[in-house]
């Protein structure tokens, strides 16, 4: 259905890299998965701590959580409406301001005496976390190295790694340690650090044009709305069966709490890894590689329900989750970073808008479908949209876009 060259390499281009000297990452990539990193904690910090938040609110722990939607909301927002920004002043200077907001955001969110402001505090920590994530993508994708594109972008997708393994892995324990208003001023204090790094590296792009469009402008490029719908559909199956399966281990295997830390550590230990073998990406076209790879976190998904019995089973498949998550995160990133770059600003915030827009799809659709079934169903459906997303990332143009350097 691909094409015979579904998974050869390009001879030619694997021969001149042979023959030249290897070009070193640069150290902004670096920079930018610290930022990554710290934007990513905020987003997986709540749930740990939230029945300590409840507690000291006296409210119930649904109740806590809907800080989390309201910075998933304005996390979607802002990529969708604000996104044309970083094409206008530049990814820098996006970047920069973005981060500054977030760092404010979190004193708030931090110093928050009832719930309602912690609420607020987070809608507008989703709201610079909307302009920074598709500001720190746009930059990924400038500052990379010829035939280092999906080293370079792997380095800064492995911030998600960061975020996944201290935020959830850590801030329980500083809760229990010194109460949860120290996660968040913790966390401002990262923010404050990532925006000092980003000034010190100078990271900037020229803006890419004068003037900006209808947000939704950037739609009529060829190839964003297959992408961006398999973006739909790859985040939406991750979120869903994520969201559920914690609750699974502890109530099906009776397992306790602190098998999920282990479990998210697993998916952050197999979505790190894979950042060594990025380099092999670049053999491949990859217009052609992105479904295959959407194909095999299809398969992953299989392994995982029939392995949804076992503790052991499923950390293997967890592993294996995070390992090809990924390469698939590489490569639509590289994807849609080269389809225009005079709008890259834009399609990296209506790809964000999808993501965030995604996590609240995936997990309202997949928690009804989990309370009206089991878990197992879950990474079957999850399988299906990811059959979904390789069709439709299949027919998306397989072109590569001239290169923008800063």
């Amino acid at each position: 259905m691909f094409g015979h060259s579904l998974l050869m390499p390009n001879m030619n281009q694997h021969s001149s890299v042979s023959a030249m000297p290897a070009v070193r990452i640069p150290a902004a990539a670096y920079a930018l998965c610290l930022c990554i990193g710290v934007i990513g904690s905020n987003s997986l910090v709540l749930g740990p701590i939230a029945p300590q938040v409840a507690e000291s609110f006296g409210r119930g722990t649904p109740a806590v959580m809907t800080a989390s939607g309201a910075f998933g909301i304005g996390t979607a927002l802002a990529a969708i409406l604000l996104g044309r920004l970083i094409d206008r002043f530049g990814a820098g200077v996006t970047l920069r301001a973005a981060l500054a907001l977030f760092a404010l955001a979190l004193v708030a969110s931090a110093a928050a005496p009832i719930l309602p402001m912690l609420v607020g505090a987070q809608f507008v920590a989703g709201l610079a976390a909307g302009v920074a994530l598709p500001s720190i993508y746009t930059l990924a994708a400038a500052v990379a190295p010829a035939r280092r594109e999906s080293d370079t972008i792997g380095i800064v997708l492995s911030g998600w790694t960061l975020s996944m393994v201290a935020g959830v892995s850590l801030s329980a324990v500083l809760a229990d340690s010194v109460g949860w208003r120290f996660v968040y001023g913790f966390a401002a204090a990262a923010s404050a650090l990532a925006l000092l790094v980003a000034q010190a590296m100078k990271l900037r792009v020229a803006p890419a044009a004068a003037t900006t469009s209808s947000p939704l402008a950037a739609l009529r490029v060829p190839g964003v709305v297959p992408l961006l719908t398999a973006c739909a559909g790859f985040m939406a199956s991750f979120y869903g069966v994520y969201a559920y399966i914690g609750d699974h281990l502890h109530r099906t295997l009776g397992l306790p709490l602190s098998a999920n830390g282990l479990l998210a550590l697993t998916y952050g230990l197999g979505f790190g890894a894979a950042a060594f073998l990025d380099g092999l990406i670049d053999r491949f076209d990859a217009g052609r590689f992105l479904p295959v790879m959407f194909l095999a976190v299809a398969c992953v998904y299989l392994g995982m329900g029939a392995a949804s019995g076992s503790y052991v089973l499923t950390l293997a498949a967890v592993f294996l989750w995070g390992l090809a998550n990924h390469f698939g995160l590489n490569v639509l990133i590289m994807r849609l970073g080269a389809l225009d770059p005079a709008r890259r600003g834009a399609v990296m915030g209506l790809n964000s808008g999808v993501t965030y827009l995604a996590l609240f799809a995936g997990t309202a659709s997949f928690g009804a479908l989990y309370t009206a079934t089991e878990f197992a169903i879950l990474p079957i459906a999850a399988a299906g949209l990811m059959l979904l997303a390789a069709l439709s990332a299949s027919l998306a143009r397989p072109r590569s876009a001239p290169r923008v350097t800063s």
